[in-house]
């Protein structure tokens, strides 16, 4: 069911990434919302992900494209932490294996730091900014898993063919975006920011 007070409400994600737009998409769909990424902004700028945490990058791509744009701006940053690596590749996730690397150049790294390593713990969590010209809030997710031995399946992007969530026998890449959406570090951290929305008059007049 649309959400009335934020039904055709434009937002900008801070993203060229075509995978990302499909699944906040999929997940904004029920609220209403008109969801407008960077390519629908020629000019936009390239915003450098260099701070060194996930809040730090996601406020910097929103506030830039808020400014840009002229609209409430969303942006999120999204890191891979892994148990027995301390936590990495964490918010270097996007670029771990150097700053030209490809998915596959990451997936590669992390399958062979993990090659002699039985303990696969890792996490993906995901941090959500939301900027408007009042400031800027922080909606977080997390999802819980394992790294598989290798990779698996070949939908989603990113780690997802080596991610097995806990509870469930199929990797992200085997999931049908439903599956996974209703799970994910991204899902829940929208999850977060729509409760938010739905709770606080304050912070949705922001963006109404």
């Amino acid at each position: 069911m649309k959400n009335a007070q934020i039904s055709n409400i434009t937002l900008v994600l801070s993203t060229r990434n075509p995978g990302k737009l499909r699944e906040f998409e999929a997940l904004l769909a029920p609220t209403g919302c008109i969801i407008r990424s960077l390519d629908a902004f020629p000019g936009a700028p390239d915003v450098d992900e260099n701070c060194d945490t996930l809040d730090g990058n996601a406020a910097k791509k929103a506030e830039i494209i808020m400014e840009f744009t002229g609209y409430p701006t969303l942006a999120d940053d999204t890191g891979l932490e892994v148990h027995a690596l301390d936590g990495a590749p964490g918010v270097w996730s996007a670029r771990w294996a150097g700053p030209e690397c490809t998915p596959a150049d990451n997936r590669k790294k992390l399958l062979s730091a993990l090659q002699e390593i039985p303990d696969r713990r890792a996490r993906f969590r995901t941090v959500i900014a939301l900027a408007t010209p009042d400031g800027t809030t922080f909606h977080e997710g997390v999802c819980d898993g394992q790294i598989t031995i290798r990779e698996q399946g070949n939908l989603g992007f990113g780690y997802d063919a080596l991610f097995r969530p806990d509870g469930h026998e199929k990797t992200f890449a085997q999931m049908d975006a439903p599956v996974k959406n209703a799970i994910s570090h991204r899902g829940r951290a929208l999850q977060a920011l729509l409760s938010a929305l739905e709770t606080n008059p304050e912070l949705r007049s922001q963006i109404t």
